[in-house]
């Protein structure tokens, strides 16, 4: 049975292969925003009567779509660094930011219930933390009837943003993880079940008893999923929700930003969520295709103006005004035609 997010986020992959015409938007890459741009497409299209075709197969799968040609754009929660983006002749902009969640599988443990620290949550997915009822998971979980279980490390198998943000995450708390393992959307795991997408992770944990994965929070809710409490710079257990993903957001300056790379893992705050990312929109800088340039930015400032209800409805959080000011400006200065000319002006 499909879950209600797995149909909205399939939504979008099927408009790719029934319903695409030749004026709509095609794009490929992250699973963590998919739920949030189905939604936008949705009313995008009843509107004005253009389609997105948006395949959601992971953020490394957006990068290498978008440098090979086959889509109008990419979308990846990993943010490209300029020295990256000069180099294949692209641009980003962030759309939205959210957070990224541990969910688990452990009968009598309610949502909100369980607390990690960064470092155990790493040593968990080192394999050097074996059982739920290991004294260093219930000593920070006094209170908490922590089953007799092994625990099973469930992982993303594709090219992943949310996997860069996690790792990123994992490798600021943990030496160990950060020598042996690191930072990447293509990860060596050293344990654990690999699932495809948010939709391959959820699944395996929802069949899988004693398990622990990782998701894009709008994943965790709408599949009523047992999330974790992880602990931030401050030292306090945050609630994953969108105030609390705004709260670290806050400290973001995207003016001091080249190329618009910026993280947003282990911000200060009691409320900041820790495990916070922006996801990225990469299109051309150069556009051999003026017309079709111009529809993908097109929807996205159509989202930038319209899409902030449908945003935080799943828990995702706007950029602020200013910022998508910021991008707009961007957009006109670097996205041109072979004319030299911008291939959009936001009005």
């Amino acid at each position: 049975m499909l879950t209600k997010i797995s149909a909205t986020a399939l939504g979008a992959a099927l408009l790719a292969g029934t319903a695409a015409h030749a004026g709509d938007i095609s794009g490929a890459g992250a699973t963590f925003p998919a739920p949030v741009y189905a939604k936008w497409a949705e009313t995008y299209k009843a509107q004005t009567g253009v389609g997105l075709n948006y395949q959601a197969i992971g953020s490394g799968g957006g990068i290498k779509q978008i440098k090979a040609k086959t889509v109008a754009f990419g979308a990846s929660d990993k943010p490209l660094k300029v020295e990256d983006l000069d180099a294949a002749g692209l641009m980003q902009f962030p759309m939205v930011m959210g957070g990224v969640v541990p969910v688990v599988n452990l009968p009598g443990v309610m949502p909100g219930q369980l607390h990690l620290p960064g470092a155990l949550l790493a040593d968990i997915y080192l394999g050097a933390v074996t059982k739920w009822n290991d004294p260093r998971i219930a000593a920070v979980n006094k209170g908490v009837k922590l089953p007799n279980l092994p625990i099973t490390v469930v992982h993303r198998s594709d090219g992943s943003g949310t996997s860069f943000l996690f790792t990123s995450y994992l490798s600021m708390k943990n030496p160990a993880w950060q020598s042996k393992v690191g930072a990447s959307d293509s990860v060596e795991w050293p344990v654990g079940l690999g699932g495809k997408g948010n939709d391959g992770v959820s699944a395996f944990v929802k069949q899988t008893i004693g398990s622990i994965g990782y998701v894009e929070y709008a994943y965790a809710k709408q599949n009523k999923a047992t999330y974790a409490l992880v602990q931030n710079k401050d030292g306090q257990y945050p609630a994953p929700v969108a105030a609390d993903f705004a709260a670290a957001a806050s400290h973001a300056d995207w003016t001091k930003a080249p190329g618009n790379y910026l993280l947003l893992l282990d911000q200060p705050g009691a409320k900041s969520w820790p495990i916070t990312g922006a996801t990225f929109i990469l299109v051309y800088k150069k556009q051999d295709n003026a017309a079709q340039g111009a529809d993908v930015l097109k929807f996205f400032d159509w989202a930038y103006k319209n899409g902030d209800a449908a945003a935080g409805a799943l828990d995702y959080v706007p950029m602020p005004a200013a910022v998508k000011t910021m991008m707009r400006k961007q957009w006109a200065a670097q996205v041109k035609g072979s004319d030299g000319k911008p291939v959009y002006v936001s009005k």
